[in-house]
């Protein structure tokens, strides 16, 4: 991710993203486990705001703590680099998990029609 304001902006997205499809299926499908459908969207929303949370870091070692600016640059943006890398890879796990809790609370029999659905 190029920055934190970008970052969080793709969170923001891909979640909400994610939450209105649950949410089509919590009202519109007949049989769906309404409250484990809820509880997804919950693990949605909270990976959504812990990934915003830990972006909202800074690089504390100053450019004095460096030979010159082309060391601090670089040492920055590694740091950086491998912080949204880590954040981003907990998000996707935690999206995930949440994504199969909410296919589990969908009947079979939905399931089946949109797997016929897909392959027509």
């Amino acid at each position: 991710m190029p920055n934190k304001r970008d970052f969080k902006k793709y969170a923001d997205a891909l979640g909400a993203s994610v939450v209105e499809e649950m949410m089509v299926s919590y009202y519109n499908v007949e049989g769906a486990d309404r409250k484990a459908i809820a509880g997804a969207v919950g693990k949605v929303l909270e990976a959504i705001e812990d990934a915003k949370n830990k972006s909202n870091v800074f690089f504390e070692r100053g450019v004095k703590s460096f030979a010159d600016h082309k060391e601090y640059a670089k040492a920055k943006h590694e740091f950086f680099r491998a912080l949204f890398n880590n954040i981003e890879t907990e998000f996707g796990a935690k999206i995930d998990e949440a994504v199969k809790e909410f296919n589990a609370a969908l009947p079979e029999s939905y399931k089946a029609a949109q797997k016929e659905i897909a392959n027509a």
